[in-house]
């Protein structure tokens, strides 16, 4: 049994870092990382994953706590706080990528473009994507000038200008070079 970890946000200026772990059962077909599927693909996913597999989880990590800790130990955090979740045995455990986040776990090791490679990882980026995605379309609502719900926090060019006219919200990463150039 392989238990897939991987994370999302590590890029973004505002909102959360979100780590998924999935074990699954029987395979769905079509999965690959969450950056190549649409966002109605990534949803009609997630319902799927959830409904079919053996274990899921998901681990947040605010962005007070991204300041506080810094992305790698943000990202190790929210990982942890996923695999946490899991309660069903697993034999591999698998995280995207080139760096070992949980070297705790004797069974733990890392493949780059995992995401894409292993239906579990793969699984594990879309409910952390999907999660996330729909966390910052709900802060949309409460922060509106920042239209959370278009860029989900990502560096783009509207939120730029929205934190240059509209200052930093509590949603911002204040140890990220751009946010705190305005702070």
């Amino acid at each position: 049994m392989i238990l897939g970890v991987d994370e999302v946000g590590r890029g973004c200026l505002a909102g959360p870092v979100v780590a998924g772990a999935v074990i699954l059962g029987k395979p769905i077909r079509g999965l690959k990382d969450s950056k190549k599927l649409t966002k109605a693909e990534r949803v009609k996913f997630d319902a799927r994953i959830r409904e079919r597999a053996i274990a899921f989880g998901l681990g947040w990590v605010s962005p007070a706590e991204i300041d506080a800790l810094g992305m790698t130990k943000a990202v190790k955090l929210a990982m942890e706080r996923a695999v946490a979740a899991i309660t069903a045995e697993y034999d591999d455990l698998v995280i995207d990528g080139n760096y070992n986040y949980l070297p705790q776990y004797d069974c733990s090791r890392t493949l780059v473009k995992a995401d894409d490679l292993i239906p579990e990882v793969s699984a594990a980026s879309i409910i952390a994507k999907v999660a996330r995605d729909a966390y910052m379309t709900q802060m949309a609502e409460q922060f509106p000038d920042y239209k959370f719900d278009s860029h989900v926090g990502y560096a783009t060019p509207a939120h730029r200008a929205a934190l240059l006219e509209f200052g930093i919200c509590e949603l911002h990463r204040r140890s990220f070079a751009p946010v705190r150039a305005i702070v």
